[in-house]
């Protein structure tokens, strides 16, 4: 029992998080997400185990995050389905101080251009305008003034790759709960910046994302400041919410207001610098580069289909090469491919059994746009149906390439990913991932590495995937654009707001 004077804030937590490409043909369903409710909720935030600090600061209800790894825009029935769930369970258990709401910021769903700004929105209808709803989110999100409204606090990671994912949400909570404690409402501070750029164009690891993201613990430690957070945007994406952004959030709107125009001008400015975290070219141009070089293994990263951006994960046209390149069709160059989804080729494979060979037929099954699916005639090298995320994997030796097929879209990014491959990829001389750039474990395994521009539904190349629906003028889209008006808006707290004014029409 606590010893508190006043009894401990309940405090709800609520999500919807994916990654959606709108140039990706894939669609969302139920089975792309992973549902988390009660105590499997909350104990998946390492923060909020038993013993932890935080979980000691509220009365915690775990009602529901749904999560998929990234694909195309969700179903529009699965959408509502899963926000359906989540109002209901906001009814039937408050009323609540607060809310953790738990968001990518990214999500596209069919027929809709702020997906989370509506989500929000409908989370603080039932919640009413007294709970304190503070939001966690992916540097790759989307900030609209509809988001801004609707929650009082919001912050999103600092680093790409998102080593920081966990530290982001216990801030986001630690944010929450110091304010409950207090009982101030923070000003939000706003800049949108007209730049979209890929991720693999931002990464923190790299200059001048290191240094602009330097700033930001400077920002956020300033007193009158609570938090300081700049989003990159979601580039894959045509919807009209997609560039930069900048908030700080604080007590003192002035220094709140300099500091976001601070950020945001340094980002602006930095525009043109940016540029990608790893020497990049066509797959010929860095295949011909792995096979002149002694650096063991040599990874390539696959980028215009990579599954953990929004694409499909079975675009065939880097494997399509790869299997006719003579270097490996002869067994003079070991490599492996990670991977290629397709379920019925999964199966057959792991139906005909270790040793035995195969031919059969694979990829493309939901983007054929760019290469039809490819026929692998070889062995079956392993097998594997207790992959938790891709149920049935089954690896094809081809010549000298390795090409692991799974029966669900997977990403192969950590040494885990790879157990139940039977594959050890610090062994082959060349490793192909269909990713960006490189997540930790690839970053230290790769003796070299290389960036294929290749196409999908996150082809790095923004120019020839037709934008449409941003709010232009954007850079890069529009490279002489004049410099923008980067003043920021400040959304006011929400219990000094103009009754009867709507929320969108405060400056």
């Amino acid at each position: 029992m606590s010893s508190r004077a006043t009894p401990l804030p309940r405090v709800a937590i609520v999500g919807i998080a994916i990654e959606s490409s709108t140039f990706s043909p894939h669609r969302a369903g139920l089975a792309d997400f992973v549902v988390r409710r009660g105590t499997e909720l909350l104990d998946y935030y390492p923060f909020l185990t038993p013993g932890q600090p935080l979980r000691e600061r509220a009365e915690w209800v775990p009602l529901m995050q749904a999560r998929s790894i990234p694909g195309g825009a969700v179903r529009a029935e699965t959408y509502q389905q899963l926000e359906r769930a989540t109002l209901d369970l906001l009814a039937a258990h408050g009323p609540f101080d607060g809310v953790f709401f738990d968001i990518h910021g990214a999500m596209s769903v069919e027929a809709q251009t702020d997906a989370e700004g509506g989500l929000a929105t409908r989370v603080r209808e039932v919640v009413g305008p007294t709970a304190m709803v503070s939001a966690s989110m992916d540097l790759h999100g989307n900030v609209t003034r509809q988001l801004l409204d609707a929650v009082d606090l919001i912050t999103c990671y600092r680093m790409a790759p998102h080593e920081d994912a966990m530290e982001s949400r216990e801030r986001s909570v630690r944010n929450l709960l110091d304010r409950l404690d207090s009982g101030r409402r923070p000003h939000q501070a706003w800049v949108p910046v007209p730049v979209l750029l890929p991720g693999e164009k931002t990464s923190t690891r790299v200059e001048p994302a290191s240094r602009i993201y330097a700033e930001v613990p400077k920002v956020e430690a300033l007193d009158g400041v609570l938090d300081a957070a700049i989003w990159v945007g979601y580039a894959w994406a045509d919807e009209p919410r997609c560039r930069a952004a900048v908030v700080v959030t604080g007590d003192d709107p002035e220094l709140a207001s300099q500091q976001a125009e601070r950020l945001a001008r340094a980002y602006w400015q930095a525009r043109a610098e940016f540029s990608f975290v790893a020497p990049a070219g066509t797959l010929d141009e860095c295949l011909a580069e792995a096979l002149a070089s002694p650096a063991r293994p040599f990874v390539l990263s696959d980028s215009g289909d990579n599954p953990t951006a929004g694409g499909a994960a079975d675009v065939t046209w880097t494997l399509a090469r790869l299997l006719a390149h003579p270097a490996f069709a002869t067994g003079e160059l070991t490599g492996v491919y990670a991977a290629i989804p397709d379920a019925a080729g999964a199966r057959a494979a792991a139906a005909a059994g270790v040793a035995a060979d195969v031919s059969i037929t694979v990829g493309a099954r939901v983007d054929d746009r760019h290469q039809g699916p490819v026929t692998l005639t070889g062995t079956v090298a392993h097998v594997s149906t207790t992959d938790p995320v891709a149920g049935t994997v089954a690896v094809v030796a081809v010549g000298g390439l390795r090409v692991i097929v799974t029966e669900r879209r997977k990403p192969y990014h950590t040494a885990e990913d790879f157990s139940h491959t039977g594959i050890d990829p610090a062994q082959a001389d060349i490793v192909v991932v269909k990713i960006g750039y490189l997540e930790p474990y690839l970053y230290e395994l790769a003796a070299d590495w290389r960036l294929l521009l290749t196409p999908g539904g996150v082809d790095q190349d923004l120019l020839r995937l037709g934008h449409n629906d941003i709010q232009r003028p954007m850079f890069p889209f529009d490279p002489d654009m004049p410099d923008p008006d980067l003043t920021a808006v400040v959304v006011p707290p929400r219990d000094r707001r103009t009754p009867g004014l709507v929320p969108s029409q405060e400056r």
